[in-house]
């Protein structure tokens, strides 16, 4: 049976969170005068970057809620303990900088374009609809999907095969007729084959080794790549660069 629609990760699958992440905390401790605790601009990224994803894994088997996670990298990464109300204003004061670096990656509206008379579409994010929602909303493509699921709102995260599934069941369409496009080798490339679902690893950096990669998963290096994988009658497209 074809593949009759995709679902979409967000964040550095379609949105280059990375980049938008790094240059919004940069802005964020120099405006908040907190540069010169770190030895190096680097290293407090780094090391922002080790507790967003530390706390991120805990919201993501239910440990904290999606604004708990965001109160504890706060107190965690300042080491210090803050009220709820302290926590939310210094987190919604990065956020003020991060949105300013928010892009889409310049391969994303191409294959959108391409897929767009041939296959549905939908998000599936370890997010919350409050954050994604509009995010896809401010970068211009919100009306590309038909569905935008969200684990704090379904109660159930990637790679769980529930979230996956709770995305085809959206659609009214059964694992094998969808295509799941993430970042993640894990979380989004094994655990959308294990669904049962095609899985697209997009590993845009090459930051892992043929060794590396999870069984299950089509790995591209591009979007670019993908309207050819899921067989498309589109000219857009090129050979997978991977094997």
């Amino acid at each position: 049976m074809s593949i009759r629609a995709v679902v979409w990760d967000v964040d550095d699958t379609l949105f280059d969170y990375t980049t938008a992440d790094r240059a919004g905390m940069r802005a964020h401790l120099t405006a908040e005068g907190l540069l010169d605790a770190y030895g190096s601009v680097e290293q407090a990224l780094v090391r922002w970057r080790e507790v967003t994803d530390r706390q991120w894994a805990r919201f993501s088997v239910g440990e904290v809620t999606f604004q708990g996670q965001r109160r504890d990298r706060v107190r965690v990464f300042l080491g210090a303990e803050l009220t709820d109300g302290e926590a939310d204003a210094w987190f919604e004061r990065y956020i003020a900088h991060y949105e300013t670096a928010w892009a889409l990656f310049p391969d994303v509206l191409p294959v959108l374009d391409a897929l767009a008379a041939s296959h549905r579409h939908a998000v599936l994010s370890n997010s919350s609809i409050h954050v994604q929602d509009r995010k896809l909303r401010v970068l211009g493509v919100h009306d590309r999907f038909e569905a935008i699921l969200c684990a704090a709102e379904l109660g159930v995260s990637k790679p769980d095969a529930g979230a996956f599934h709770a995305a085809c069941a959206a659609l009214e369409l059964v694992p094998h007729q969808v295509a799941y496009v993430g970042d993640h080798p894990e979380i989004d490339g094994r655990g959308a084959a294990e669904a049962g679902l095609l899985s697209v690893w997009i590993d845009r950096d090459g930051v892992y080794t043929s060794a590396d990669a999870p069984g299950g998963p089509h790995r591209i290096a591009s979007l670019a790549e993908l309207p050819a994988l899921l067989g498309a009658d589109t000219r857009f497209g090129a050979p997978s660069t991977f094997g």
